[in-house]
C-alpha cells in the first residue's frame, strides 16, 4: 500500500569494537583470494546456497560502502557516519580508517539533519581527474531530505570541497531524495539514480560539467507501491545497464531484512526488467543476495569493476548486530544475470 513509510532507525556510526572483528573474521571463512565458483543451475540462487563474504580485516565497521579504485590502486571507501567515513585499504582485504571527508563539519547540510552530524550513503568516483562524492542529508522517517556534491583533487580527509545542493525533496514530494549513485552511460551522458520508499527509484541527468542536473526531469525506475525499495546502483555489463536495488529493511540489527535484488535494460533510463520479465517499476527485481546464517539483512551494494572481477560490496549485521564490510566476487550466468560468488 502507498501512504507513509515505516519510520528508518537510526544508521549506525563506526563501530571498532575487537569483538566485531573477531565475529567478522570467524565469518569470512572464505577468502577473495581463493574464492572460485560455477553459474548457478537453477534461475534464482537460493539463500541457503549464498557464499558468506570474503575475507576482510582491520576497521570493517562499515554502513552504506562505497568503493572507488585510485590510479595508484588502491581503494577509497566513503560510507555513512560524522560527516561522511572513509577508510582505505591497499589489497582489498585490510582495511584502515582514514577520517572523516569533513572533519570540520557540514554546516551546509543541517537544514536537512536538524544539527546531526550523520550524513547518510555517499556515492564515490573519479571523473575528470578527481573525486566526486554524492552524498545524503536527512532525518530519519522524513522525505525532508537532500543530496549534495563535494569533489577532492586526492579524496583524502579535510579535502573535500562542498559543490552545493543536488536535488532536495519535501514533504509535499512524493520522492525521497538520498541513496544517491552516479552513472555515467555509453554515450559519456551522466546520470543519477536515487531514492528510498515512498513512490521508489528515480533518476535525474547531470551535467558533466558541473556534476549538477543539467534539467527539470525526474524519471521513476524501480519502485514496490509505497514498499521497502532503496540505495540503487547502475553498472553496465555487456549490452545490458543492471539496476541493482535494496528491497525490505535495514538498520534493525540481526533483525534487518535487507536483500540484493536486480533489474536489466538496454538503456540507462529504462525500463528495467528482472529475470521473470516484471518491469521494476511494478515491484520486480530478481534476488542476488540475501540473509544467510549469520549475515542478517546484507544490502546498500555497491558494484565497480576491478582488475581481477567485478566486486559486490554491501553491509550486513552479524548476530550481535553490528554492522560489517561485506565483499565477494560478482559472476555473470550464461543468460546474463548476476551472483556472488
Amino acid at each position: 500500500m502507498t501512504g507513509q513509510p515505516e519510520r528508518r532507525p537510526a544508521r549506525p556510526t563506526r563501530r571498532r569494537l575487537l569483538g566485531a572483528l573477531l565475529t567478522a573474521t570467524a565469518l569470512a571463512v572464505t577468502s577473495l583470494v581463493g574464492t572460485a565458483g560455477a553459474p548457478p543451475a537453477a534461475a534464482d540462487v537460493q539463500a541457503a546456497a549464498y557464499p558468506n563474504p570474503g575475507l576482510v580485516t582491520g576497521d570493517i565497521g562499515v554502513h552504506d560502502p562505497t568503493f572507488v579504485k585510485k590510479p595508484d590502486g588502491t581503494y577509497l571507501v566513503a560510507h555513512t557516519g560524522d560527516n561522511i567515513a572513509l577508510k582505505t585499504s591497499t589489497d582489498r582485504t585490510a582495511f584502515r580508517n582514514a577520517g572523516s571527508a569533513f572533519p570540520n563539519g557540514a554546516p551546509w547540510t543541517t537544514t536537512y539533519t536538524g544539527g546531526s552530524r550523520n550524513l547518510w550513503a555517499p556515492d564515490i568516483s573519479y571523473q575528470n581527474g578527481q573525486y566526486y562524492m554524492y552524498y545524503s542529508a536527512s532525518t530519519f522517517g522524513s522525505n525532508r531530505s537532500a543530496i549534495f556534491l563535494a569533489t577532492s583533487p586526492t579524496g583524502a580527509s579535510g579535502t573535500w570541497t562542498n559543490q552545493g545542493l543536488v536535488i532536495e525533496s519535501r514533504q509535499s514530494d512524493n520522492f525521497n531524495a538520498i541513496d544517491p549513485q552516479l552513472v555515467v552511460d555509453d554515450q559519456g551522458r551522466w546520470w543519477m539514480s536515487f531514492g528510498s520508499f515512498w513512490s521508489g527509484i528515480k533518476m535525474v541527468q547531470l551535467n558533466p560539467s558541473t556534476g549538477k542536473r543539467a534539467d527539470t526531469t525526474i524519471r521513476s525506475i524501480a519502485g514496490r507501491n509505497g514498499g521497502a525499495i532503496e540505495a540503487p546502483t547502475i553498472f553496465k555489463h555487456g549490452s545490458y545497464y543492471y539496476l541493482f536495488v535494496s528491497f525490505d529493511l535495514c538498520c534493525r540489527g540481526a533483525d534487518s531484512t535487507y536483500r540484493v535484488m536486480v533489474g536489466r535494460s538496454t538503456s540507462v533510463t529504462g525500463p528495467y526488467y528482472d529475470r521473470n520479465g516484471v518491469a521494476m517499476t511494478s515491484g520486480g527485481g530478481t534476488e542476488v543476495l540475501a540473509g544467510h546464517g549469520s549475515i542478517h539483512g546484507p544490502g546498500h551494494q555497491d558494484v565497480f569493476a576491478d582488475s581481477d572481477h567485478d566486486i559486490l560490496a554491501y553491509h550486513y549485521y552479524n548476530d550481535n548486530g553490528t554492522a560489517l564490510l561485506g565483499i565477494n566476487w560478482l559472476g555473470w550466468d550464461s543468460a546474463g544475470w548476476p551472483y556472488v560468488h
